[in-house]
């Protein structure tokens, strides 16, 4: 059997509908009708039962389509594979990441990925708050998702992954634990315990601002360069700190109430790679990432 000849069999045998299965393989129906019959022809026997309202498979049909299944996707493994390599897709992709939620992501994109590509292999680590761009810059990670914004003439900013509504970390006896929600301007009142390391200004501005909207001065304390360490400060009482609705689900403890921001932009994830890096596997990984976020969303329509 040629291969054009088992995908029309095995997508009739799924549709069980010519129309459909003409308007998926793109061809004529007429083109899909003959090719069956000259298959069922050269085998023998016949595939389907067909009536003007009706396709449905024969015993023959049913043996044929469970044999087949296997030989199609050995075959779509073998032309993936000759792509992949045609394409450089080979080696290793390590990808970096700064956040649980993305790590999900991630990983289950990797596992998507390496089925179609088995000649690269995808490692996925984590990237330090206190170091975000150092990891890629020296190529410990080709490839990462990390918090908006970025602005490094070094880095190409790629497609959005992730937004996740804004909070607030604060003490579990803070007065701002009780409210339903708080603002920008409720800064103010506290103590911001920002990050500390090789952060650019104008990501730290973003995250951990020195003013309130309205220009009333936002008090910072003591830096941390690990968020365990951010956690525990804001656990004892020194201070408070944004962070993302979802991170409450990995990092949830007694003595830290998360509070949503009322008028704070959602923290939004993005890919980004070096300028002078972009691959045919990262520019793949990226696609794979889009790919299922797209399925994901329609299956929740």
């Amino acid at each position: 059997m040629e291969r054009h000849e088992i995908e029309a069999f095995l997508t009739l045998a799924e549709e069980l509908h010519f129309r459909r299965t003409s308007e998926r393989l793109g061809l004529a129906q007429g083109r899909v009708s003959q090719t069956i019959k000259k298959l069922e022809h050269r085998l023998g026997v016949p595939l389907f039962e067909r009536t003007s309202r009706h396709v449905a498979l024969t015993p023959a049909g049913r043996q044929l389509r469970e044999d087949l299944i296997p030989v199609r996707r050995q075959l779509q493994r073998a032309v993936d594979r000759a792509v992949a390599m045609g394409r450089g897709i080979t080696g290793v992709l390590r990808v970096g990441y700064s956040s649980p939620m993305v790590a999900e992501i991630l990983l289950k994109a990797a596992g998507t990925f390496r089925t179609r590509y088995p000649d690269c292999e995808v490692e996925i680590q984590e990237v330090q708050l206190s170091d975000p761009f150092g990891p890629i810059r020296t190529g410990q990670v080709h490839l990462q998702v990390s918090e908006h914004p970025v602005n490094e003439p070094d880095l190409v900013l790629g497609p959005h992954v992730l937004s996740q509504r804004r909070v607030l970390m604060v003490p579990a006896g803070h007065p701002l634990a009780r409210r339903a929600a708080v603002s920008l301007e409720d800064l103010a009142e506290s103590t911001l315990l920002p990050v500390a390391g090789a952060v650019p200004r104008h990501w730290l501005d973003h995250h951990y601002p020195r003013q309130t909207p309205r220009g009333r001065s936002i008090p910072h304390g003591q830096a941390s360069s690990y968020w365990t360490e951010l956690l525990n400060l804001v656990g004892v009482g020194q201070g408070v700190s944004p962070a993302c609705e979802d991170a409450e689900r990995y990092y949830s403890r007694p003595d830290i109430a998360w509070v949503p921001f009322s008028d704070a932009p959602p923290v939004e994830y993005g890919f980004l790679w070096p300028r002078a890096g972009e691959t045919a596997r990262i520019r793949a990984f990226v696609d794979t990432v889009h790919e299922m976020e797209h399925v994901e969303r329609v299956q929740k329509i």
